[in-house]
Formats: structure tokens, C-alpha cells, sequence
């Protein structure tokens, strides 16, 4: 036992992952992907709502609308863009109608879809919004310094892997 404690005291750590350059075991990598966009989701949220009264989810929504043809999109567009359900996405239209920044109309060459399409409100939104996630979400991805390209195309990979169905 007195080697273990001299081997601590010095510094040693006891687990060999913990040293530089041994690979992270699978759990803590996943621990860590969670744990960052759970705590930046909820603080890019909080700005949102506090210097906006939008939600992170409702921002999403109205931006990957603008960014749309004609700044109009289907509902199943806006669900994909977004990984939502459709309850999910109709939910989150619901609010964003009810606040008079987006229009729900039927599709000109099938009635039975639905598109939803900014109001000059919904883009005046959007476009204050954008400024302050992108300038927030850019501050705390700083702390990647110049592994951000290969942090960026590690996920990317992983992505998608995790979308393709085999």
C-alpha cells in the first residue's frame, strides 16, 4: 500500500487515463458530449429568452425558416432541420404563430401540407436573436482554441454514423 501512496504523492495519477495522450474510455467521452451541450443549450436559452422572450428551440425554428426558399418551410422541413417530432415542431409553430412571428398556410400544390412562413415581426426576431446566439455560442466554443477543426470534424463523423441506419 506504501508504493501506491508514494506514487500518488508524487503526482501519479491512478487512473492511467487521466495521462496525456491515453485515450478517454467511451463513457467519459459521452459524459462530456451531454454535459456541454446540456449546459450550452441552457445558457444560450436563458440569453434567448432574457434579452429576446424566445426559446432556444423557437430561435432554431424561425432561423432555419429565414434560411428557407421564399423564408417558407414545411412543417416536416422545420422537424428535420431540427430533430423534432411532429408534435414537436407543430408545438413549438403553435407558440411561435401565437406570438405573431410566423404564418401557417397550406401548400399551393398539395393543400394538405403545411408551411410555415415569417412574419416581418418573426424576421426582425430572428435576425436581433441571431446576434446573440451566435455571438454567445462563438464566446464559449473559443475554449477550444485550435482543436476546434478537429473537434468539429470528429462530431461530424460520429453524426453521421449515428444517422445512417445499417
Amino acid at each position: 500500500m506504501q508504493r501506491s501512496e508514494d506514487a500518488l504523492a508524487r503526482g501519479i495519477p491512478r487512473d492511467p487515463a487521466a495521462l496525456p495522450g491515453v485515450a478517454p474510455r467511451p463513457a467519459e467521452t459521452w459524459l462530456r458530449i451531454v454535459q456541454v451541450h446540456d449546459r450550452i443549450t441552457r445558457r444560450v436559452d436563458s440569453a434567448l429568452h432574457r434579452q429576446h422572450g424566445i426559446s432556444l428551440t423557437g430561435f432554431e425554428a424561425l432561423r432555419r425558416i429565414a434560411e428557407s426558399p421564399g423564408q417558407r418551410a414545411s412543417m416536416g422541413e422545420v422537424a428535420e432541420a431540427l430533430g423534432l417530432s411532429r408534435p414537436g415542431v407543430t408545438s413549438t409553430v403553435n407558440r411561435l404563430v401565437a406570438d405573431g412571428l410566423v404564418l401557417r398556410e397550406r401548400g399551393d400544390s398539395d393543400r394538405r401540407l403545411l408551411h410555415a412562413t415569417l412574419t416581418p415581426a418573426g424576421r426582425q426576431r430572428v435576425e436581433e436573436a441571431a446576434q446573440t446566439h451566435d455571438d454567445l455560442v462563438a464566446h464559449l466554443l473559443t475554449l477550444l482554441g485550435n482543436d476546434a477543426v478537429v473537434v468539429t470534424d470528429a462530431l461530424a463523423r460520429v453524426s453521421a454514423a449515428a444517422r445512417s441506419r445499417h
